[in-house]
């Protein structure tokens, strides 16, 4: 049965819905990235006739995103606007060979908080970049400009520009209350269409869109453009945009097969979609598209029920820059700056920081360092410091090591370690096997290791052999395993501990944790 056959009234509803959802944020990522408007709406287009077909999510949908944004933005002004066809092609071949090896569903083993934290960064750096585009100003280079220049941002701005970007924000927080209406018209639209009519009523002195026309800003790149590939910081690029992107989706993905009980996503076809989409976004020179959850969800919640409706999304938009491209030289700028503000701001975790302090220190922290990296330097950065400290945060937790001395009287002291035996930990545990007495007898006992690297057990056979004598009651000890080893150490002579496995003759205990 063709797709256009299972078209259903439902379908077609939620196809209108996300087109008025895609449309505004379309051409406001495509300005905040520094490229003509239009090329925010081929994407759109190339996301629901490509991708859109394709198998892998059936309701998720696919377009130009916030995320993305800072990333292209600097792409463009480091390379040039001719290389992001190049680019872009590179990054949906790179999503092609990862969905065709299987390695999409480990994007999911990704953490969270770096997930969480590469959002938050870039929702810092796109607010912090737009508040000055809402006034009519082109921002300072580098985050310390930026933040510098907040002071005098209102004295220096445009009142009207300035008026209207606030304005848009207003209407994007208050129409979602009035849930009759955001079901008919959602915010997106409404925002941009009344800062428009507001603009052309009072003849407000602002920067409007700049219309170029659909193929008059398609550029699909030059057979010279493809030479930059041999260039480290492009090929860094390109594979930034494709694992960015990757994630992104993949995330979405997840977020969206929770909103539906239909058919749940294939995450390798999904990616090998996602890829094939950016392929032929970068062979029309148009921004790098990704899954985009305030899309999907639009869909979701509109009705859809099979991928008819995306498609028919990206019909609507080819439809739409075909026939009405003047209308967007009626959207103030500073209204798509106000949209992205908001935009932004949703991708900072506000509510969910205080949760994750409480309840997980160290995520939190993952959180923070990716976010904070991401603003002091740039996205590809940020994300691998971020991912750093989460491996390295893991190896932590992984490390912890147990000390427990049970003191048997007369038989001397017997001493448990139990956990993971490594490095990190090395001094604690040592530190606290040299304070024990020692004028006693003792038994060291490491049944209860589930691991010990080379560096721990040499330092437990030095210290044994410095207490006395080092033995093993079961040959082959398992470094690595430590699973079954036991050994005894004693001043000046071992003394057995009658019935020390069961526990038997057991007068006090004391744990130190390391």
């Amino acid at each position: 049965m063709s797709l256009f056959r299972r078209l259903s009234r439902a379908d077609l509803t939620a196809s209108l819905v996300v087109f008025l959802v895609a449309l505004p944020l379309c051409v406001g990522v495509a300005v905040a990235s520094g490229v003509p408007a239009e090329l925010g709406i081929v994407t759109g287009i190339v996301g629901g006739l490509v991708a859109g077909v394709l198998p892998g999510s059936s309701l998720q949908v696919s377009g130009p995103a916030a995320g993305l944004t800072v990333l292209v933005y600097e792409a463009v002004h480091t390379y040039g606007p001719g290389a992001l066809g190049v680019l872009v092609l590179a990054a949906g071949l790179v999503q092609i060979a990862l969905g065709a090896l299987r390695l999409g569903r480990w994007f999911r083993a990704v953490s969270a908080a770096v997930v969480q934290g590469m959002l938050a960064g870039i929702g810092l750096v796109l607010v912090s970049g737009q508040l000055y585009v809402m006034g009519d100003l082109a921002a300072p280079a580098g985050p310390g400009g930026k933040i510098t220049g907040f002071a005098g941002l209102a004295g220096a701005a445009e009142p009207a520009a300035l008026a209207l970007g606030a304005g848009t924000v207003l209407v994007l927080v208050l129409w979602p209350r009035w849930r009759a209406a955001a079901r008919i018209l959602p915010a997106p639209l409404v925002a941009v269409a009344l800062a428009a009519t507001v603009t052309a009523l009072f003849g407000l002195p602002v920067r409007r869109i700049e219309v170029r026309g659909l193929l008059d800003a398609v550029r699909p790149p030059d057979p010279g453009d493809f030479a930059r590939l041999t260039e480290v910081g492009v090929v860094g690029t390109v594979l930034a945009f494709a694992l960015i992107a990757s994630a992104e989706s993949l995330f979405s993905a997840a977020a969206v097969d929770r909103l539906h009980q239909g058919r749940r996503t294939d995450y390798d076809k999904e990616l090998i979609a996602q890829g094939a989409g950016n392929t032929v976004c970068g062979v029309l020179g148009a921004l790098p598209m990704t899954a985009v959850i305030v899309r999907s969800a639009a869909n979701v919640r509109a009705g859809a029920r099979t991928k008819a409706s995306r498609v028919l999304h990206g019909a609507w938009l080819l439809l739409f820059a075909a026939v009405l491209p003047a209308a967007l030289g009626l959207i103030p700028v500073a209204a798509l700056a106000g949209l992205l503000v908001h935009a932004g701001c949703k991708l900072i975790p506000v509510r969910e920081l205080g949760p994750l302090w409480r309840e997980h220190r160290g995520e939190a922290l993952v959180l923070a360092v990716t976010a904070v990296s991401i603003v002091a330097t740039d996205l590809f950065k940020g994300v691998l410091v971020g991912l750093a400290v989460a491996i390295g945060k893991t190896a932590w937790d992984m490390s912890h090591v147990h000390v427990e001395t049970e003191d048997g009287g007369a038989a001397g002291l017997t001493v448990r370690v139990i956990g993971n035996a490594t490095f990190l930990r090395l001094p604690k545990l040592l530190d606290a096997l040299e304070a024990l007495p020692a004028d006693r007898p003792v038994r060291l006992d490491l049944e209860g290791l589930r691991h010990v690297d080379l560096a721990c057990a040499a330092a437990l056979e030095s210290w044994s052999e410095r207490r006395g004598r080092f033995r093993t009651r079961e040959a082959g000890v398992d470094q690595d395993a430590g699973s079954g080893a036991v050994a005894e150490a004693a001043v000046p002579e071992p003394v057995p501990v009658p019935g020390a496995a069961s526990g038997e003759g057991r007068i006090a205990t004391s744990r130190s944790t390391t």
